[in-house]
């Protein structure tokens, strides 16, 4: 592959809290789970690609129409994650889902929603918990 001399850009939204603390261990227990949930979200985009952490803020506004699932709906409280890579065609919509999937998580931190059984869902129409956008087709939408 090519090293593309502009970035592309993947934008994560996620029900799971993945805030960036940048805690350890022996710091506050929420704080270090935090952290682990975001290191696994960048742990998890770095399978094929470099990731390059841009920014990570949560945000409460109504999910309806961000495409997670029919289960989750309503005012909630999710995270935006933003990265980049250098390779075109390094991160397919369809890498990123099938990556993801059922990818094990801490829950009962910030979270508003409930996730059920502590794993990311991507696939599934209802449990859908995680969803992309790349610059390819904005909102990623099963």
């Amino acid at each position: 592959m090519a090293v593309n001399t502009l970035m592309n850009s993947v934008i994560v939204l996620s029900l799971i809290d993945i805030t960036e603390t940048k805690a350890r261990r022996g710091d506050d227990l929420k704080k270090v789970q935090q952290q682990a949930n975001y290191m696994t979200f960048i742990q998890t985009a770095g399978l094929r690609v470099n990731p390059n952490p841009i920014s990570v803020q949560s945000l409460t506004d109504n999910i309806d129409n961000l495409g997670f699932g029919e289960k989750y709906s309503g005012k909630q409280r999710y995270w935006e994650f933003v990265f980049e890579h250098e390779y075109t065609g390094g991160l397919t919509r369809e890498m990123l889902l099938e990556d993801f999937d059922l990818i094990p998580v801490l829950t009962g931190l910030d979270e508003t929603s409930t996730i059920y059984n502590s794993i990311v869902r991507t696939k599934d129409k209802n449990d859908r918990n995680v969803v992309f956008k790349l610059p390819d087709n904005n909102l990623d939408i099963n």
